[in-house]
């Protein structure tokens, strides 16, 4: 008996001197009843100061309103154990993470008779933790910053090629106008030049965008060949690009603008596994039913095929790895292909690579094919105004460029429209003006176009509003129950969305 009563008063003893834990016992209701030198050492409370107090004043005002303490012992009676991690308080209010374990205390007869609870002070490791998670943040994003740097010389010298035919274009027309003459073609080319501009920046969006895939039919082949013009100018002189590619394919479901992301990575590595040039190959089709596999799904196959220096089965093997990079130091990041594989697989396809150490890289696209046809391209036709009916519409544009432009399509659509440059201009006019639609930019220095319609609807109740952003998603905190128009818009889109939002 003596030796049961010492071996107890050792481990009591050897409890009550742990440091590095907060080893204490509470009865049923969550009383603290024992208390040992880890509790008052990182809680703060000397014994006479806790004992006869409530467990709960650990945790925090909203923790307790929440009931999570009530909620720990009845898990730990029902369970047989709990175990979380959570802010705690300290004796002097401040906060340290937690890990905890409670476990409910029985007799010999099996009656409840309270809880061993032990709680262990993470703050340092929760720091390290977050501190490891920033800086992969900050790897990641130099890999990014870095992957556009290596683009950046590209897009310049394509939106300075842009911008020269749009203001020779309009430079010839201003001229010939004074002279009497026909500008329709310098107009027509100033456009084309335009559309090139706002495809490029879309590709460029849909490249730095933080969102799900925009799954919907698209025509694969069709795809490929809006984008002869790009790929042709991305490779060298010394490479050519040739297609093989069958009358019709069915459509596919993808995201497009992903898609034409992901060909352009392909077509990229095939162009730098061929430093002394030959030629890239693309090809589709439509693999059969029993190829593609047991349950019958049909896909269509996009092929980028080079003759280039090829990759052995080590290589091979890490060749999708993210940051993987066979290339020079400067000349790749090894995103790529990590990039094309997690595009394929959101869509429900397949990505394959098949190399060859010195005969060159074929690389498979497999897409699902979906019964669906693609979104049929919209006419520009001139609009009507909504509803055969004019609006009194609030334009707002930091940028008197783009709001005098807006003002007059709306101008010409039939509507009558408000000026105003800034968030607090728009607020005066609508204090002094009634109207049937706000439509704002968003990126506005003083009040963003989001801050402007939740006091313009405040002003007036029940006012629809459009958002005009150049953003590929709108930064957080945006409505996004507000209906967006991506910039640069049509007249016809214009038009379009006014019918929508006003009905």
């Amino acid at each position: 008996m003596s030796d049961t009563l010492t071996t107890q008063s050792l481990a009591e003893l050897l409890v009550q001197n742990v440091t590095d834990y907060a080893i204490y016992m509470i009865d049923p209701s969550g009383i603290v009843t024992s208390w040992n030198a880890g509790a008052e050492r990182f809680k703060g409370y000397r014994a006479d100061e806790i004992i006869g107090q409530h467990f709960s004043r650990f945790y925090s005002g909203e923790d307790r309103e929440a009931g999570k303490p009530a909620v720990a012992l009845a898990k730990a009676l029902e369970e047989g154990h709990f175990e979380s991690e959570g802010w705690r308080l300290r004796k002097d209010g401040s906060r340290f993470w937690a890990h905890v374990v409670i476990d409910p205390v029985r007799d010999e007869s099996g009656r409840h008779v309270g809880f061993a609870k032990i709680t262990r002070d993470l703050t340092e490791r929760k720091a390290a933790a977050e501190a490891l998670d920033l800086s992969r943040e900050q790897f990641f994003q130099a890999q990014k910053l870095d992957a556009i740097g290596q683009l950046t010389g590209g897009v310049a010298h394509d939106f300075n090629n842009i911008l020269a035919a749009i203001m020779s274009s309009l430079s010839l027309a201003q001229r010939r106008m004074v002279q009497g003459e026909d500008v329709t073609r310098f107009l027509d080319n100033a456009m084309q030049a335009a559309k090139r501009g706002a495809t490029l920046t879309q590709r460029m969006l849909a490249f730095a965008r933080k969102q799900e895939l925009r799954l919907e039919p698209v025509d694969m082949i069709a795809a490929v060949r809006d984008m002869a013009e790009l790929l042709s100018r991305t490779i060298a002189p010394n490479i050519t690009i040739t297609t093989r590619f069958p009358l019709r394919v069915p459509p596919v479901l993808a995201d497009k603008a992903q898609l034409e992301l992901a060909l352009m990575n392909l077509v990229v590595n095939a162009r730098d596994a061929m430093p002394e040039g030959g030629v890239i190959t693309l090809c589709a089709d439509e693999v059969a039913d029993e190829v593609a596999d047991e349950e019958g799904k049909r896909f269509v196959r996009l092929v980028v095929e080079d003759q280039g220096t090829g990759m052995d089965e080590a290589t091979l093997s890490r060749a999708a790895d993210p940051f993987f990079t066979t290339k020079g130091v400067g000349k790749g990041t090894g995103l790529g292909l990590p990039m094309v594989q997690g595009m394929v697989a959101q869509c429900g396809g397949r990505f394959r690579l098949e190399s060859e150490l010195g005969k060159g890289t074929r690389a498979e696209v497999w897409l699902p094919v979906t019964e669906d046809g693609p979104q049929p391209e919209r006419t520009d036709e001139r609009p009507e105004p909504v509803a055969g009916r004019s609006l009194r519409i609030l334009a707002v544009d930091d940028d008197p460029i783009v709001l005098l432009n807006t003002a007059t399509v709306l101008t010409d659509i039939g509507h009558e429209v408000i000026q105003a440059h800034s968030g607090r201009s728009a607020l005066v006019q609508l204090a002094e003006h009634r109207v049937d639609l706000l439509l704002t930019d968003y990126a506005m220095p003083g009040m963003t176009g989001a801050e402007l319609v939740e006091q313009a609807q405040l002003a007036q109740p029940g006012l629809k509003a459009i958002i005009v952003s150049g953003y590929a998603d709108l930064p957080e905190g945006a409505p996004l129950e507000v209906p967006r128009l991506a910039k640069p818009f049509t007249e016809v889109e214009l038009a379009r969305i006014i019918a929508e939002v006003v009905g």
